[in-house]
């Protein structure tokens, strides 16, 4: 049966979700159009994004095996955010490139990778232009005469930042210097100030002085760019902002002292959400089983341990949605072949060769693929996923529209070369002991 979802999908829509799945990624958007089994989290998660858009904050940890689809939730969860006029930024934990220790560099990557439903990354500008234009607009409205417009948004830009310069003084500073260099026509100095508001280190001095900060960024000081950031955010018409921090897990291979550092500021941004210290601040971070629950992650700081602590001894279909954790079980072989008819419908759905593609890509032969592909990754289905879609739309789907006289039962053979593997499937691959699994049918 044709999956009604795939019905009434725009063809940019659905093109952008099968490229990804093409080359093997998480697509960025339409993430809708392919969730599965996750319908048991919408209630209770939908409304703690409506609580976060009425000035509440919510923090969220997503644990699950590799596979398991964290990249993937948290991309439909982001996706559901900017249904509701949200801003969003994905950020990757990294030792290298974004130490969460250094919450100066997390806010930077912040701001690189915002996004919002008109905006792509970097969508600092734009947000930064609408708040100052709705900052004039709310002035014109009270009666302000042009004449004395620029008073009246100095005025208002220091009322509406008074509790965050409170914390972080130059950040409105650097707003102020933003505008006033926009007003003179020097935009090579308003786009080195957006820079520093924005957390880049190494701006101009010239740009700094004139518009009256000095230095960098610090981690203290990031904390309170964060929060004026949610306040431009919201008086430019957002109603929040949604922030992923992926692959936390990360922090379990870096030497201990910045392993420490970085379990005690992700502590310290828990206690800064649940204090509301961020209204409009939805934080989601990832990480595996072993991260919450092995001795050089969570556990390692008890007070994060009892902040994260979550009951999983019950059945996962008891899972409480509302708690602080949300475990992510991965995939069976019923529901990889489930998602891999979705994909095969949205892809027909758009495809010239709609009939021949339901027809020899079927619901048999698909579930047939995905007990291949898993067998061929040591039969662990769960992290087949990335595999499994990948070869289903680039080696049948993809064949079966362009050659009329392409028949996947007798002219496809599956291989798992190593080289298209990462170090987790290669592992497994390696323990199914055969380089090339063919398919039974």
């Amino acid at each position: 049966m044709t999956d009604p979802r795939s019905s009434a999908v725009s063809a940019v829509r659905r093109r952008t979700a099968i490229d990804a799945l093409r080359r093997g990624a998480v697509p960025e958007s339409g993430l809708d159009l392919l969730a599965t089994g996750l319908d048991r989290f919408e209630s209770a998660l939908d409304a703690e994004l409506d609580a976060v858009a009425s000035g509440g904050s919510v923090f969220k940890a997503v644990r699950g095996e590799y596979g398991s689809g964290k990249t993937f939730f948290t991309r439909w969860l982001a996706e559901r955010a900017k249904q509701r006029n949200f801003a969003v930024s994905e950020i990757q934990i990294s030792e290298t490139e974004t130490p969460l220790h250094k919450l100066e560099t997390v806010y930077r990557r912040l701001t690189e990778r915002l996004t919002t439903t008109s905006f792509p990354p970097s969508a600092l500008r734009p947000v930064v232009d609408a708040w100052f234009y709705a900052l004039e607009e709310d002035s014109l409205a009270a009666g302000t005469d042009e004449a004395e417009l620029d008073g009246a948004v100095e005025r208002l830009l220091t009322s509406r930042l008074t509790e965050v310069s409170r914390h972080a003084p130059s950040f409105a500073t650097a707003l102020r210097g933003y505008r006033t260099a926009l007003g003179d026509g020097d935009e090579a100095t308003a786009a080195a100030v957006l820079a520093w508001l924005g957390g880049q280190p190494h701006v101009a001095s010239a740009a700094r002085r004139s518009a009256g900060v000095r230095g960098d960024l610090d981690h203290f000081g990031a904390l309170g760019f964060l929060q004026g950031l949610l306040t431009v955010l919201r008086d430019s018409g957002h109603r929040g902002l949604f922030v992923v921090l992926d692959e936390v897990e990360t922090l379990q291979r870096v030497r201990s002292d910045a392993r420490d550092k970085a379990l005690n500021a992700l502590r310290q941004l828990i206690d800064e959400v649940h204090s509301g210290r961020f209204p409009g601040l939805y934080l989601v971070i990832t990480g595996t089983p072993a991260f919450y629950e092995g001795r050089q992650g969570v556990q390692r700081l008890a007070p994060l341990a009892q902040r994260l602590a979550t009951d999983f001894t019950t059945d996962p279909r008891f899972d409480n949605p509302r708690a602080v954790q949300l475990r992510l079980t991965g995939f069976t072989q019923e529901s990889l072949a489930e998602l891999g008819t979705t994909i095969r419908d949205l892809y027909a759905s758009g495809a010239d060769a709609d009939d021949r593609i339901r027809s020899l890509a079927d619901d048999t032969y698909i579930a047939d693929l995905a007990r291949a592909v898993g067998g061929a990754l040591g039969g662990k289905a769960g992290v087949a996923p990335r595999l499994f879609l990948k070869k289903l739309v680039g080696d049948v789907l993809d064949r079966i529209d362009q050659f009329p006289d392409f028949d996947p039962r007798q002219h496809y053979r599956l291989t798992v070369a190593h080289t298209e593997l990462n170090d987790i499937e290669r592992n497994l691959a390696a323990s199914a002991s055969a380089d090339d699994v063919e398919l039974e049918l």
